[in-house]
């Protein structure tokens, strides 16, 4: 792994003594209650050690090659990964794409977006992460979910190892910016920043999230459990607002569910073993989302296969 100018110059500040692995493990996290009540001292440990931690998670990634090298986009299912590289060479064949999307209730889609196979490389990875002893900011959103991890590097405390930080932004740009898109009109416009978060569920711990929407113009729910990896409870409740109804649904490992974040939608208790999910957002510039009255129409289709020229702002939701 090749790092910049940058990055080296940053890591030649480091304490030439103890390198930045050695010194973020080090680390004494603030306390679960100041984390808590968002203590102003929170806020100083991740902003005074940013740097720190950012080339931590460059050395660990080296020192993980065997981990990393698999974490690409071969990890994509197949179908969807060849439909999605031909609807950005042609989109007029973007289709193929919206075929592969299945809608289980209005508004909400799913579809296999990981190869089940290959699920198990990037647990591998995620599990050395967790074991890496890096601080990880859990994410505040949720009660501080004790097991998730904030995932954009607009968080303070993300995961900034690279092999994560460029498959990430590839989900982003390649695949889910340009099917929210598709599957939702209005969407187009309020999609140039990315947010993105893990959390686990666990019996006796992080549980439950009560009903709620997004701060988002489109969410992408992923499930990251490997077959075999089973729980009891943790369904997900979708509200629907016209009826009243409410559909609980459990998806399958590898499994997306997408939607637009002004869904109700809560998560049941966990009542057996654990679920671990990533949570991407899609939104605009100053936090802007669709308002009001949905398009009649969807924008042209080359329009939507594109990566918005915009530069990202600094502001996380939470």
């Amino acid at each position: 792994m090749t790092l910049s100018k940058t990055q080296t110059a940053t890591i030649d500040n480091v304490d030439a003594t103890n390198g930045a692995l050695q010194q973020a493990r080090s680390l004494v996290l603030p306390s679960r209650d100041e984390m808590l009540k968002r203590a102003p001292s929170v806020q100083r440990f991740w902003d005074s050690n940013r740097l720190l931690l950012e080339n931590a998670w460059y050395e660990w990634d080296e020192q993980n090659e065997q981990l990393a090298e698999w974490v690409t986009e071969n990890l994509i299912s197949e179908p969807l990964r060849n439909a999605v590289t031909l609807a950005w060479e042609d989109p007029a064949k973007e289709q193929a794409v919206a075929n592969l999307w299945e809608e289980v209730l209005p508004g909400v889609y799913q579809a296999q977006l990981f190869d089940v196979e290959k699920l198990h490389l990037l647990r591998a990875y995620l599990d050395g992460v967790a074991d890496a002893g890096i601080p990880l900011r859990p994410p505040y959103g949720i009660a501080l979910n004790r097991n998730g991890g904030m995932l954009d590097a607009r968080s303070e405390g993300y995961l900034a190892a690279p092999t994560f930080q460029t498959f990430y932004n590839l989900i982003m740009d390649k695949y889910m910016r340009p099917i929210s898109r598709l599957l939702f009109p209005e969407v187009m416009g309020f999609d140039s920043q990315t947010f993105g978060f893990s959390i686990q569920y666990q019996e006796g711990m992080d549980t439950s999230l009560r009903p709620h929407t997004d701060a988002s113009a489109a969410t992408m729910n992923i499930n990251l459990n490997v077959p075999g990896k089973t729980f009891k409870g943790s369904e997900v409740d979708f509200f629907n607002q016209e009826t009243g109804k409410v559909t609980r649904t459990v998806f399958a490992p590898g499994v997306a569910m997408l939607h637009r974040g002004s869904v109700p939608h809560a998560a049941q208790p966990i009542t057996g073993g654990s679920r671990t999910n990533m949570v991407l957002w899609l939104y605009g510039d100053s936090m802007q989302i669709p308002r009001g009255v949905l398009p009649t129409s969807k924008a042209d289709a080359k329009a939507r296969w594109t990566v918005p020229h915009v530069a990202k702002d600094s502001f996380a939701p939470f």
